[in-house]
C-alpha cells in the first residue's frame, strides 16, 4: 500500500469497527482462578443474553468447564463478587458455584451435572452467595438476603453451607457463623482452620471510606469465638486481607491509615507494620466481594498489583524489596494464585483484556485466553491489554502536561488521495496510541486524564480542521478508568473523533487525597475537572472548541448531564447511559450498597438538603440546549428508570433535540450485544448530527 494518506474530514474515515464489532470484540473476562493444573475464568456471553460461562483453554482451544447453560454469576450487593471456588488442588474434586438465575450455591464434579447446596429462597434471587473458602466438608461464604428484587433491604451473614447437598432440602442445615456489619466480605481461613478473618463496615460508610479488619477463632464445633478488630477503623479502609501460607499466624492487609493503599503485617499479637510504604496503591476500591490484589505465595512472598494510576504485577519479598514482572501489561485484575503461579486477567493501550499465568519462578507471562479476533484485532499480534502476555511495550509518557503527545491531527496528505478500503491495511492498525495528560484545575488541583488521539492507518484530516471530541466521565463516581486498548473507543477514534478520559477528581488510582477533593462536593468537582480537560485538549491544539461532546453511564451519567446544565456553551452533544439524577429520591430508589453513598458525595440526609437542592443535575436542567441521547435498561435496580424519566419531564422536546432508548432485560451496564450496538449506533448518530460531520458508516 502507498504511504500516501486520503483526507478526509474528522468524523467521516472509513472504519472497520462497527458498532457490532465493538459490541461483542472486547470479551468481558473475569474472576479468574485455578481448577488443578488449568486456568479458569468467566466470561460474559453477549450472544446468549450476557450468560457468564466458566471458561478454560485446552488443546483445542477455548471451552466451557460447566455443561451447557449454566450462569456463573453472583449479584451480591447488586455489582457482584467471586462467583465460584475449587474444592482442592485436584481437577477430579470439582469445584462450587452460584447460578445466576436463582442465586443458589452449587457444586459441580466432572462428569456430572451441578448439584444445588443452599436452599431455594423465597423467590428466585432472595438468597445470594459469593467469595466462597473451603473449611473441613462445608463452604464457608458470604451469604445475602435481599426482601425483594429491588435490592433496597438486605442482611448479611457470614455461613457454613454443606459439601453434602444436605441443606438443598433443609435450610436448617446451613449454619450462620457471624454478622458483625450490615456489609461483610466472605471468610479467609488460616492455614491450619484455627482462625478466620473478614472485612466489615456500616452504613453510612463506603468500603472505601471506613472497614475493619475481624478475626475471630475457630472453636472445635465449628463455631466461632468473639470476634475482635485487628485494624481499620474511623478514616482507615482496609480493602483486603490474607494469611500467609507459612503458618506464622501473620495476616497480610491492604489498607490506608497513611492515605495509600499499602501493604501491612498484622502480627498475632495485633502488631502492625507496612512491608512496602509507597505514595502508590496496592488495592483498589472494593466494588466487588472477594477482589484480591495481594496474593501469599507458598515460598513467603507476595505477588502485588500496584501503581499510581495504572496497575503492574510484582513480587514483594520479606525485606521490602519489589520486583515487577518484565511485562508490558499496565493493568491486572481479578487474580488468583495457586500458590505458585499467579492467574489474571491483563491489558494494556496495546492489547484488549487477556487472561494470562505469571510464573515467578522464571519471571514469565504466559497469554492463556488471548483476545478474540472479531473486531479487526487479531489475537496472534495485537499487543495485549489486560494483564497477561508478553507484548509491544506501550507504555506512555508520564503523566504532566509536558509530556510529548502525538500530534492528534496527522500529517496532511495531497487532498486526491483515494479513501482507501477498510480491508487495504491490517485491521490492527485502527486502534489509536494514548496517552497520559495532567492538567490544572482553577484551583491549582491536578485533574489527570487519558487521551485517545484519532487515527486511521490510511487517513488523516484537513491541515486546517480541528478533530470533534468526546470528553469520558467514568461511573462510581469512586472509580477510575483504564489506559488501554476499548473497542468502544476505537469505534470513535477510527472514524476521526478524539477522546480524553477523566479521571476526576475522586477517582481511585491517586490515594485518599485525590478521592476526597469530590466528598460533598459531587456535581461540582466532576464538572469542573471535566471541563478543564476539555478546555486543556483545546488549548493544545487536539480538539476543535466547536465540537465537543461528553459521555457517561450511572455516576457518569450524573456528571453528563450536570456538564452541559453548567456548561451549555461546551458541549454540544451528550450520551447519557442509565444515570442517577434526582439524589433525593434516588436515596430510597436505589440499592442498599449505595443508599447511603450519598452521605459522602453530598453530606448527611436531610441536614443538608440545601446541598441535595443545589448539586442535583436537576435543579438546572431547564438550562439544557444540548441534543442528548438517554439510554436505560428497564431492569436496573441501581439508577431505576425513574431517574431518567425526572430528567425528561423538565426537558421541552421543541427547546432541545433528544432520543430515550430503553432496553427490556437489562440492569446497570448492558450485557447483550445487540443493546451496546444499538447505543453506539445512536451516539454516533447524535454526534454526526450535533457535531457536523458526516459518517462514513455505523
Amino acid at each position: 500500500m502507498s504511504g500516501t494518506k486520503a483526507v478526509l474530514p474528522y468524523g467521516s474515515w472509513p472504519s472497520p469497527i462497527t458498532a457490532d464489532d465493538a459490541a461483542r470484540g472486547d470479551a468481558l473476562l473475569e474472576w479468574a482462578g485455578f481448577l488443578g493444573d488449568d486456568v479458569c475464568w468467566t466470561e460474559v456471553l453477549p450472544e446468549e443474553d450476557g450468560r457468564s460461562g466458566l471458561m478454560r483453554q485446552t488443546a483445542d482451544g477455548v471451552e466451557e468447564v460447566l455443561p451447557p447453560g449454566w450462569d456463573v454469576r453472583t449479584r451480591v450487593i447488586e455489582y457482584g463478587g467471586r462467583p465460584w471456588l475449587a474444592l482442592s488442588g485436584r481437577a477430579a474434586d470439582g469445584l462450587v458455584f452460584t447460578h445466576g438465575p436463582d442465586q443458589r450455591l452449587h457444586r459441580w464434579r466432572p462428569g456430572s451435572e451441578p448439584v444445588p447446596l443452599s436452599p431455594p429462597g423465597a423467590w428466585p434471587g432472595e438468597l445470594r452467595y459469593a467469595d466462597f473458602a473451603v473449611h473441613g466438608d462445608e463452604v464457608w461464604c458470604l451469604r445475602e438476603t435481599v426482601a425483594d428484587d429491588t435490592a433496597r433491604s438486605a442482611v448479611r451473614h457470614l455461613v457454613a453451607v454443606p459439601l453434602d447437598g444436605s441443606a438443598a432440602e433443609d435450610p436448617s442445615r446451613v449454619r450462620e457463623l457471624a454478622a458483625t456489619h450490615h456489609f461483610m466480605t466472605g471468610p479467609r481461613i488460616e492455614p491450619g482452620g484455627g482462625r478466620v478473618a473478614w472485612l466489615g463496615w456500616d452504613h453510612p460508610d463506603m468500603p472505601w471510606d471506613s472497614t475493619r479488619l475481624m478475626v475471630a477463632a475457630v472453636l472445635p464445633d465449628g463455631t466461632l469465638g468473639p470476634p475482635s478488630v485487628r485494624m481499620g477503623g474511623e478514616g482507615e479502609a482496609v480493602t483486603q486481607a490474607d494469611w500467609a501460607t507459612d503458618g506464622s499466624g501473620t495476616l497480610y492487609a491492604v489498607s490506608d491509615p497513611d492515605g495509600w493503599w499499602n501493604v501491612h503485617a498484622v502480627d498475632r499479637d495485633g502488631g502492625t507494620r507496612s512491608l512496602c510504604p509507597r505514595p502508590e496503591e496496592f488495592g483498589e476500591a472494593l466494588w466487588r466481594i472477594g477482589l484480591r490484589w495481594c496474593l501469599p505465595l507458598l515460598d513467603g512472598t507476595l505477588a502485588v498489583i500496584h501503581g499510581v494510576g495504572e496497575r503492574r504485577l510484582g513480587i514483594l519479598g520479606a525485606d521490602g524489596a519489589l520486583t515487577d514482572f518484565a511485562d508490558p501489561a499496565t493493568e491486572w485484575h481479578f487474580a488468583a494464585t495457586d500458590g505458585r503461579r499467579i492467574a489474571a486477567v491483563a491489558s494494556s493501550p496495546g492489547r484488549r483484556r487477556t487472561v494470562v499465568l505469571a510464573d515467578p519462578a522464571d519471571g514469565s507471562v504466559r497469554t492463556v485466553r488471548a483476545p478474540s479476533a472479531e473486531a479487526g484485532s487479531p489475537a496472534s499480534d495485537l499487543p495485549a491489554p489486560a494483564a497477561d502476555a508478553p507484548a509491544r511495550d506501550a507504555r506512555m509518557p508520564a503523566s504532566g502536561a509536558d509530556a510529548p503527545a502525538r500530534d492528534a491531527r496527522m500529517p496532511a496528505a495531497g487532498a486526491d488521495a483515494p479513501a482507501p478500503s477498510a480491508e487495504s491495511v491490517p485491521s490492527d492498525a485502527y486502534a489509536t496510541t494514548p496517552f497520559r495528560r495532567t492538567y490544572r484545575a482553577d484551583d491549582g488541583e491536578p485533574v489527570h486524564v487519558h487521551v485517545y488521539p484519532p487515527h486511521h492507518p490510511a487517513v488523516t484530516g484537513p491541515a486546517d480542521e480541528l478533530p470533534p471530541c468526546l470528553v469520558l466521565a467514568h461511573g462510581g463516581p469512586t472509580s477510575r478508568s483504564h489506559l488501554v486498548l476499548n473497542q468502544e473507543i476505537s469505534y470513535f477514534t477510527s472514524r476521526g473523533i478524539g477522546v480524553v478520559d477523566v479521571q476526576y477528581g475522586g477517582s481511585t488510582g491517586y490515594g485518599r487525597a485525590y478521592r476526597e477533593r469530590l466528598r460533598h462536593r459531587w456535581g461540582r468537582t466532576d464538572v469542573q475537572d471535566c471541563a478543564t480537560a476539555a478546555r486543556g485538549l483545546i488549548a493544545e491544539g487536539l480538539a476543535d472548541p466547536d465540537r465537543i461532546a461528553i459521555r457517561g453511564g450511572s455516576a457518569g451519567g450524573w456528571t453528563a448531564v450536570a456538564s452541559i446544565a453548567a456548561e451549555p456553551g461546551l458541549y454540544r452533544a451528550a450520551a447519557v447511559y442509565y444515570p442517577v439524577l434526582d439524589p433525593v429520591s434516588w436515596r430510597e430508589e436505589t440499592h442498599d450498597f449505595e443508599s447511603r453513598y450519598l452521605d459522602g458525595l453530598i453530606g448527611p440526609w436531610p441536614d443538608t438538603a440545601d446541598r441535595y437542592a443545589r448539586q442535583s443535575p436537576l435543579r438546572e436542567a431547564d438550562r439544557i440546549r444540548t441534543p442528548f441521547v438517554l439510554l436505560q435498561g428497564l431492569d436496573d435496580t441501581v439508577c431505576p428508570p425513574a431517574q431518567a424519566e425526572r430528567l425528561l419531564r423538565r426537558i421541552d422536546p421543541d427547546t432541545v433535540p433528544y432520543r430515550f432508548l430503553t432496553f427490556e432485560g437489562e440492569g446497570h451496564g448492558f450485557r447483550r450485544s445487540a443493546t451496546v450496538a444499538a447505543s453506539l449506533r445512536a451516539e454516533l448518530r447524535l454526534y454526526a448530527d450535533a457535531l457536523g460531520f458526516t459518517p462514513a458508516s455505523s
